[in-house]
């Protein structure tokens, strides 16, 4: 599913762009079920209706299809503190 939610996504970004250009949306079923500032934001509120692995995150904006990496793990905390 998550495939099909990110071909989604891609194939309409330029469309998305209009309504949601800076936002976090969540794709579900190759749906916008919901847009929001933050990932965090995104994540909490969707969460709390949607069972984890039937829904994409993405940040809509027009360098949305650039080459990158985002990785998150449940059990992992990351510091900016020096050790």
């Amino acid at each position: 599913m998550d495939n099909e939610n990110f071909t989604y996504f891609r194939k309409n970004l330029s469309t998305l762009l209009g309504s949601y250009n800076g936002m976090f949306i969540v794709v579900k079923d190759q749906c916008v079920i919901g847009a929001y500032s933050s990932f965090d934001e995104a994540y909490t509120a969707t969460i709390e209706k949607e069972e984890l692995g039937s829904f994409i995150i993405q940040y809509c904006t027009k360098d949305a299809l650039e080459p990158s990496a985002r990785f998150a793990w449940n059990n992992v905390v990351f510091s900016k503190e020096s050790v």
